[in-house]
């Protein structure tokens, strides 16, 4: 088994394990250099090369830095290092972006040109629903044709009808979830309302909302702040949840929220078919 086809094993074994990696790939090289072009590497979240290889410290240091960039806002990009003279010859400084490549300096004797596509590899967003109203039950449903991890969650008693999710917990005490960037809604529809803002504002979340009016969530807001809930966790809860567009049935609602959280997931992400670069 080669070494190229023992990365590769490995980088399916990660994504159906859904762990957060990264994995480089040199696609260019002009003159000597290390790592020719197809080699592969791993790359963890916390910068360890975990299998294949792509060069010696020539090129490590901007790859790893492209790598931890890759992971913060989840864009591809492009490396290219390259001697001092030839950078000058175009007329860049090492760190500079220019379409959607980064450049840096090569300072080994070499003085090898290496191009390196940086690829991060996600888990699939989690969406964490509380409650199973007609709005929840859709959301699952839609969030899950959309690539979601979806989790659902309530008392036992409220599922009457077995919700589209991959996981599925009997009340609000929420435990360990999936570990990814994560979305929570509220949708109880006054069946155990409390509890569940309350099991939503103490979960970590790029985004919390309550599916409910404006008034009831300033009613719940208040009652929640005198049990001595923090008052900033309750401010970032979006109430009434969604983007205002007119929706009426559940079916609309659940699309709504999906919309706004599509928002907030893809904040950062604009342009898509360019590298993103920081």
């Amino acid at each position: 088994m080669t070494k190229h086809v023992e990365v590769m094993d490995l980088v399916a074994r990660l994504t159906a394990a859904e762990e957060t990696f990264v994995l480089a790939t040199v696609v260019r090289t002009v003159s000597v250099t290390a790592a020719k072009a197809g080699a592969k590497a791993i790359i963890r979240p916390d910068g360890t090369i975990v299998a294949g290889w792509i060069g010696g410290g020539c090129a490590r240091g901007a790859v790893l830095k492209a790598a931890r960039d890759a992971l913060a806002d989840g864009e591809p990009r492009m490396v290219s290092v390259q001697p001092e003279n030839l950078l000058a010859e175009l007329g860049v400084r090492p760190g500079e972006n220019r379409d959607g490549v980064r450049f840096a300096e090569n300072m080994c004797p070499s003085k090898g040109t290496m191009d390196v596509f940086v690829e991060p590899v996600l888990p699939h967003p989690s969406l964490v629903i509380l409650g199973v109203s007609p709005v929840a039950l859709s959301l699952a449903a839609q969030a899950r044709q959309l690539g979601y991890h979806v989790t659902v969650a309530a008392p036992v008693a409220e599922i009457t009808d077995t919700p589209d999710a991959d996981m599925l917990i009997e009340g609000y005490t929420l435990g360990k979830l999936h570990e990814a960037k994560r979305f929570v809604v509220v949708s109880t529809q006054g069946k155990g309302d409390e509890a569940a803002l309350r099991a939503a504002v103490s979960t970590e979340a790029a985004y919390h909302a309550f599916v409910g009016s404006r008034r009831k969530m300033a009613a719940l807001h208040a009652k929640l702040i005198a049990e001595g809930i923090d008052a900033s966790a309750l401010d970032r809860v979006k109430a009434p949840a969604g983007l205002d567009l007119g929706a009426i049935t559940p079916e609309e609602i659940a699309m709504s929220i999906l919309a706004e959280i599509t928002v907030e997931r893809r904040r950062g992400q604009r342009g898509a078919g360019k590298l993103q670069v920081a």
